[in-house]
């Protein structure tokens, strides 16, 4: 199987082959969602579980727990016992910021706790070695591997999501910086009108407009600004505003002008940051609703530089597990050598 390497100083990401079969124990820790998979070396998902990532306990174990409690399910699975011998490493992809040295997330402004351990408890209980990377960075190396950015070499992806993350590989390199929290997408300064509050304490950036959990959020501001006074729908719903985009209601449809502009203002300064041949959307507002958010974005980004390809991802949600189990077993092979 050809692999693109991945290396951590940022290095040019060459193909490799890999000799035998392997299996990689894959997580996906969102905001949101907890997903789990055990996907073998040529990216077919053998077994899948997906639970809410909790939100309520003393402190972030509560989530380490949660999935151990979920890989400790894919083992016992039929699949797993089928394959029990052949897994070799964990890959994790989680909502960051991460601490890679420690092996934890930090004071991720989707995480319900300020510090979840990640490495170091599943080495212990699984005793198999632990690869943490950023989802979204993740994200883009699933699409790479297995999706819509197979044959490109300058590709951004992005999640509109709980969040909004992000990853880049540029001339064949992934980008990760001085401590994996490069291509923090959803913090990029897109408004200073409004003035929004993202969860990360800051105003004005991406995600406290244009995620999931903060359409309603622009909706309300963008409602008392236009002074409307009666909706139609229910405006405290990131999807229903969408679901009512698609039934052409006239506010929702005045809304999605107002939210592209907002898109269009990211989507540019990813163009010129990294200029990528294809931009990959991903996360539910995008896999539902993908192209409302293409069509009402797309006549107000920049054209200073060529337009790339934006393409919705058509992994179902599956590349931060694709390409956590990527990562982890490109990461093993290298220490192997």
């Amino acid at each position: 199987m050809p692999v693109v390497r991945v290396v951590r100083e940022e290095k040019h990401l060459p193909s490799k082959g890999v000799t035998q079969m392997t299996t990689v124990i894959a997580v996906d820790l969102g905001g949101t969602n907890l997903r789990t998979a055990l996907i073998d070396s040529d990216a077919t998902v053998l077994a899948y579980t997906a639970t809410r990532t909790p939100t309520r306990g003393p402190s972030g174990q509560v989530i380490t727990d949660a999935i151990i409690a979920r890989i400790e399910a894919l083992l016992a699975s039929p699949q797993g016992r089928e394959v029990a011998g052949d897994i070799a490493v964990i890959g994790v992809g989680s909502a960051g910021p991460l601490d890679l040295g420690r092996g934890w997330v930090t004071n991720s402004p989707n995480i319900a706790f300020p510090v979840v351990e990640i490495t170091e408890p599943l080495r212990e209980r699984f005793g198999l070695p632990v690869a943490l990377i950023n989802d979204a960075r993740a994200g883009v190396l699933g699409e790479r591997w297995a999706g819509a950015a197979r044959d490109s070499e300058n590709v951004v992806y992005v999640t509109l999501s709980t969040g909004i993350g992000g990853g880049a590989v540029v001339n064949g390199r992934l980008l990760l910086g001085v401590s994996g929290n490069a291509g923090e997408v959803g913090h990029l300064s897109v408004d200073t009108h409004y003035n929004l509050t993202c969860g990360c304490g800051l105003i004005g950036h991406w995600e406290g407009y244009a995620s999931a959990k903060y359409v309603p959020q622009f909706f309300a501001a963008w409602r008392e600004e236009a002074d409307i006074r009666r909706v139609a729908f229910d405006a405290t719903s990131a999807r229903k505003i969408f679901e009512a985009a698609r039934a052409e209601d006239p506010v929702a449809l005045a809304f999605m002008e107002a939210l592209g502009q907002v898109n269009a203002r990211g989507v540019s300064n990813i163009i010129v940051a990294y200029n990528p041949d294809v931009i990959v959307l991903d996360g539910p507002l995008a896999q539902f609703h993908g192209d409302i958010v293409i069509r009402h974005m797309e006549p107000y980004i920049d054209r200073y530089l060529t337009l790339p390809r934006i393409v919705v991802s058509g992994l179902a949600g599956r590349a931060p597990l694709l390409g956590a189990a990527f990562y982890a077993l490109d990461t093993q092979q290298e220490g192997s050598e």
